[in-house]
């Protein structure tokens, strides 16, 4: 509690000198100029120029830093009686193989993308991957019905799975999505297992190869 107070006490003494020490323990692509710009306040900027990325930071960093074997992810779900467990180093081969999914698929830095998943690790995966390549995602918890699918905002790609499990119901997800499909010009990206659904829907199949040789298979 101690050690909480004296960073809270410097934090509102000099706000500026404290983050930016935070800010020397991430890895920047492109250092910022400078810790905040207040000329426009109240509309402040905070690390103006820097550039970094969340999934390097968050994965990548702990791999090269001699992380790699140690737990990233625990999954325990009561609700299938599933446990899993995620190193830093398949955590990061299985976001580097869904982001070279995504890539293949041409979504790109800026693409806007909701990711209408329930809690399992892929719902993970999907977000570390939409920040690994720059894509801008939201996240719909996959118990939400259709009407809590933003269409026509702006967005580019859902991504979803084919089945939900809440209280021992399942749910078929893709049916929700395919009522907010009304123009026809986003892509769905999905999991499914040897099921084959209507609609208009980019799958693919998870396996144990490289990017460049995962199967997309359009429906």
């Amino acid at each position: 509690m101690t050690a909480y107070r004296d960073a809270f006490d410097q934090a509102m003494r000099s706000p500026q000198t404290f983050w930016r020490r935070a800010a020397e323990a991430i890895t920047w692509s492109r250092p910022f100029e400078r810790v905040l710009d207040d000329s426009r306040a109240p509309l402040y900027r905070w690390f103006p120029g820097g550039e970094l990325n969340t999934c390097y930071n968050a994965i990548d960093l702990h791999v090269e830093n001699g992380r790699a074997s140690q737990a990233a992810v625990i999954y325990d779900s009561p609700v299938t009686a599933t446990k899993r467990t995620l190193s830093y180093r398949e955590l990061l081969r299985q976001v580097a193989q869904f982001a070279g999914a995504l890539s293949a698929l041409g979504v790109v830095k800026g693409d806007r993308v909701v990711i209408y998943m329930p809690m399992i690790p892929e719902t993970l995966i999907a977000m570390y991957a939409c920040a690994r390549i720059g894509a801008i995602h939201s996240v719909v918890f996959g118990g939400f019905a259709a009407n809590e699918l933003a269409a026509g905002s702006g967005l580019d790609y859902y991504l979803t799975i084919a089945i939900n499990v809440e209280q021992r119901i399942y749910f078929y997800l893709p049916p929700n999505i395919d009522q907010q499909l009304v123009t026809g010009n986003h892509g769905v990206v999905g999991w499914h297992r040897n099921t084959i659904l209507r609609g208009n829907i980019f799958w693919w199949i998870k396996k144990q190869v490289a990017p460049k040789n995962w199967e997309i298979n359009t429906c």
